[in-house]
């Protein structure tokens, strides 16, 4: 069986930046095993399989990192709602479209800005609102388990927490963007504190970034999922918007920050964060960004 697939970059407007992604846009019945054999052998953070839709929507998908599916995940919906539209499977009108792409959190709805035939940017709204739950760690460990000082966490008010829009993860803020480039998991300390735990996947941040019109600099370290360090994390970004409103005082607005990712790896990637909030509730959160494909190929699948 000869299987096509597109390789793309995410939350970049160039190859060679942003988050790699491997999408197979029309796959038969794949078994689970199958699948997961594939996205293991190209070893990208994760690889899309496209499914015909069950429940309305445009198309139904499933995602694999090296070592598991995942329900959810930003850059994969991202990059897929827009290799739909180069490939022509998605509406092409100009100026927005909006299609839902199934996935295992339920329906997630994703708006298409279109220019002249292209997409040039998606935005996702997450389907499953932040959910946040109190670490048990302490500061001194959580200093330890990322190689620093305990002086280069954030002193307030924003506090570590874990938090998950489908899939948790637990948000470490820094003091500033030079502590985000010291990071450094200590896969010891990670081991013994916090893997098997709800939030196991760690996204540090700081509220500094280094383009004119960034808010904010992150990393996100993933052994759970096989992904030492990932170049951009959309469905972490989701749930970081939701928590960053939470903290505003204000009880009601759209809120939205730029957030920089896997500069200190080399694949520079920005990631557009957005939720609103009404009578102090988050009652939305979002993530955008562009992407480019850059290749194809076939795999044989005997």
């Amino acid at each position: 069986m000869a299987l096509r697939y597109y390789l793309m970059d995410v939350f970049t407007d160039r190859m060679f930046g942003g988050n790699p992604l491997a999408v197979v846009p029309e796959a038969p019945s794949l078994s689970t095993e199958t699948m997961q054999s594939i996205a293991r052998e190209l070893n990208l953070s994760e690889t899309v399989f496209v499914f015909s839709p069950e429940r309305g929507g445009l198309k139904k998908i499933r995602i694999f990192t090296p070592r598991s599916e995942l329900p959810f995940a930003g850059h994969p919906t991202v990059g897929t709602a827009i290799l739909l539209a180069e490939l022509g499977l998605a509406p092409q009108p100009e100026g927005e479209c909006r299609i839902v792409l199934e996935e295992g959190v339920g329906p997630v709805p994703v708006a298409l800005r279109m220019r002249q035939g292209r997409p040039e940017f998606a935005q996702l709204t997450a389907a499953q609102l932040p959910e946040f739950r109190a670490p048990s760690l302490a500061r001194e460990t959580i200093s330890a388990m990322l190689s620093l000082e305990t002086a280069d966490l954030h002193p307030g008010p924003l506090e570590p927490i874990a938090a998950s829009c489908g899939v948790p993860f637990f948000f470490v803020p820094l003091r500033d963007r030079a502590a985000v480039g010291r990071a450094s998991l200590d896969r010891t300390v990670w081991q013994k504190e916090l893997a098997g735990q709800w939030a196991e996947h760690v996204l540090v941040y700081a509220l500094e970034g280094e383009l004119p019109g960034s808010d904010l600099r992150g990393r996100m370290f993933a052994p759970a999922a096989g992904i030492a360090e990932d170049p951009a994390t959309g469905g972490a970004a989701v749930a970081l918007a939701g928590y960053l409103a939470r903290q505003r005082s204000e009880t009601s607005g759209t809120f939205r920050w730029t957030l920089e990712q896997g500069f200190e790896m080399g694949r520079p990637s920005l990631l557009y964060l957005e939720a609103e909030k009404r009578a102090g509730e988050i009652i939305a959160v979002r993530v955008g960004g562009q992407a480019v494909v850059i290749g194809e190929g076939t795999l044989r699948i005997e």
